[in-house]
């Protein structure tokens, strides 16, 4: 209520303010014009006695008889009383007063006030002090061309208050202000009750309330379709926000959820929007922990970023048409690798995106590492294969027994290069199409069982046993054939380097609501510590001469981990304090 009463005295001050300024003055202006009226009426009466004197005096040619005490029988003709009459010659010396029995002794009248505006503009008046008579006169003057006459009335009460102005005037203009201001009262406050009404409905319609419910009395009034069409413009406002609020939030759960790490920037480099994994990547590029987005532009990795920005800060921008201006480069940091992408926007702000591109680098180096001890390993069976073909070429007449040998040779390193083949191209299935795998419940001991009996000959060849204790309720969510080939590489690691006489077991030992954990050791010779890191590494052998005499291919154990890895298991190696070597890992339940 304060607020709307303060409103109402504000507009009623100004409307009375401006008000009372007009009566001001229109009062000023009649009490002027109502002064200047009685004065005039004052003055046409004593010019009258001027005019009236004036004929007198022509028709009597006083002037020429010299009587000028005949002028005394006007007094009583005179329509004021206590009228006096003065007749000047032109050089202002009086020949005639009727107040002043002896005008010998006036002095000259020419300089007084009234008598110099008749002499300039043929009549004047003054209100002045009589130093003759020692009244005080209204008078006038009238200039007859030939002489002066003035006549004077006494400037006492009466003629005072014929000059004053009627106060019933006064009283018409208080009483118009006061029903001004009764009008004005009653204006402002329905004036005051629309302006609240309205601001209400304004801070409602700020606040997201309901304002459909609101009243509203000035319908068919200016402030009604004022009221329409805040609703409009507050409807479409609302729709607006709630799609902008609903797409916002659509983009920041996208960027929350993206494996990039992105952040938009104003041209003045502050940051506008940055999802965690944007400060995640700079934290790791960096080496220094920070929530802040613009930290990137102190990183010494990012300083590219920063010269390309700048670049483009004082350079005109492409049309809209056009290509964006982009940078793009790769960090490699900590083994990791970032590729950045940086793209300044037509109103100078920018984005970078930072994608963790580890995994396909290295993948990529993986893949030329691969393909070079490809050929590296291609390489000895082939002249194996072409060593022995070229010696039964060679020599026609070979023994027989010598011609078979060879054959066979040359047979076992077509099966030895038959086995890298199958497992390379296994090795690759399993990293580049995994998800071609079918995946469903697998009785885990049927499978190693199967492993067991494929194997058995190897096996008794070197005097090894084979001991599983896992029981036919483990059921695992996998691959059959995987996991026929991860149990086969690795019954196949113990038996190429265990030693003879080597016992292999093969067991869960623990389990939760998500997996089964697996031991599987031998009782064999073990490797170095310094070897455990890179066993899982492609082609890596701990005695490359001794591993090569063995047949084994150098990617059993690297099928092994990817395997598992791709049925979101883990594995691990470590060397057995009692002798041998023992892998622990986990296979998913169904």
């Amino acid at each position: 209520m304060a607020v709307r009463r303060t409103f109402r005295k504000r507009i009623l001050i100004n409307y009375l303010a401006v008000f009372s300024i007009f009566s001001l003055v229109v009062l000023a202006y009649q009490y002027d014009r109502e002064k200047h009226y009685r004065t005039a009426q004052l003055e046409n009466t004593l010019d009258n006695i001027s005019e009236f004197s004036h004929r007198y005096i022509e028709h009597k040619k006083i002037f020429e008889t010299g009587d000028f005490r005949s002028l005394d029988t006007l007094k009583s003709l005179l329509p004021i009383s206590n009228t006096r009459l003065t007749v000047l010659d032109l050089t202002g010396k009086v020949v005639y007063d009727s107040f002043v029995a002896n005008v010998e002794h006036l002095e000259n009248h020419l300089s007084r006030p009234e008598v110099q505006k008749a002499l300039q503009f043929g009549k004047g008046s003054s209100i002045r002090l009589s130093a003759t008579t020692n009244q005080k006169f209204y008078y006038y003057a009238k200039n007859c061309h030939n002489y002066y006459v003035r006549t004077a009335a006494v400037y006492n009460v009466d003629i005072i208050n014929f000059l004053k102005t009627e106060h019933i005037f006064l009283v018409f203009i208080f009483f118009l202000f006061v029903l001004m201001g009764i009008l004005f009262h009653f204006t402002t406050r329905r004036l005051g009750d629309f302006i609240v009404k309205l601001k209400d409905f304004a801070l409602k319609a700020g606040q997201n309330e309901d304002i459909s419910k609101m009243d509203s009395n000035f319908q068919d009034n200016e402030l009604g379709v004022i009221r329409r069409q805040i609703v409009q413009i507050y409807d479409n406002l609302k729709t607006a926000k709630d799609e902008l609020t609903t797409e916002k939030e659509k983009l920041y759960g996208h960027l929350q959820v993206l494996n990039e790490g992105i952040s938009i920037f104003s041209p003045e480099k502050h940051k506008i929007l940055a999802n965690s994994h944007f400060i995640q990547f700079i934290n790791v590029i960096s080496e220094k922990s920070t929530i802040s987005a613009e930290h990137i532009f102190t990183i010494p990795e990012f300083a590219k970023v920063l010269e390309f920005v700048d670049q483009y800060r004082e350079n005109e921008l492409p049309a809209l048409n056009k290509e964006l201006p982009q940078l793009e480069y790769t960090i490699e940091k900590s083994e990791k690798f970032f590729h950045v992408r940086c793209i300044i926007f037509v109103d100078r702000s920018f984005e970078v995106l930072i994608s963790d591109v580890t995994k396909p680098e290295k993948q990529k180096l993986l893949k030329q590492q691969l393909t070079s001890n490809i050929a590296h390993e291609l390489k000895t069976p082939l002249s194996s294969i072409k060593g022995y073909l070229e010696t039964i070429l060679n020599n026609p007449n070979i023994p027989e027994e010598k011609r078979k040998y060879f054959i066979e040779k040359a047979f076992a390193q077509a099966e030895r290069l038959t086995d890298l083949l199958n497992d390379i191209s296994l090795l690759n299935n399993i990293e580049d199409a995994g998800g071609l795998f079918e995946f469903k419940a697998v009785m885990l001991k049927p499978v190693i069982h199967d492993v067991v009996e494929n194997l058995k000959h190897r096996l008794n060849e070197k005097n090894m046993d084979c001991v599983v204790d896992i029981s036919k309720e483990i059921v695992v969510n996998g691959n059959e054939s995987l996991l026929f080939s991860v149990f086969q590489n690795l019954i196949e690691n113990s038996i190429n380097y265990a030693g003879n006489n080597a016992t292999i077991t093969i067991r869960k030992y623990l389990e939760d609501d998500k997996f089964y954990y697996f031991q599987y050791c031998d009782t064999g010779i073990g490797i170095l510590d310094e070897h455990l890191t890179r066993i899982f590494e492609r082609f890596y052998r701990v005695d490359y001469g001794r591993s090569r005499e063995t047949g084994g291919t150098g990617l059993g154990l690297s099928i092994v981990k990817n395997a598992i890895l791709l049925h979101k298991g883990e594995i691990s190696v470590r060397n057995r304090p009692e002798g041998g070597l023992e892998f622990l890992f986990s296979l998913s339940k169904k």
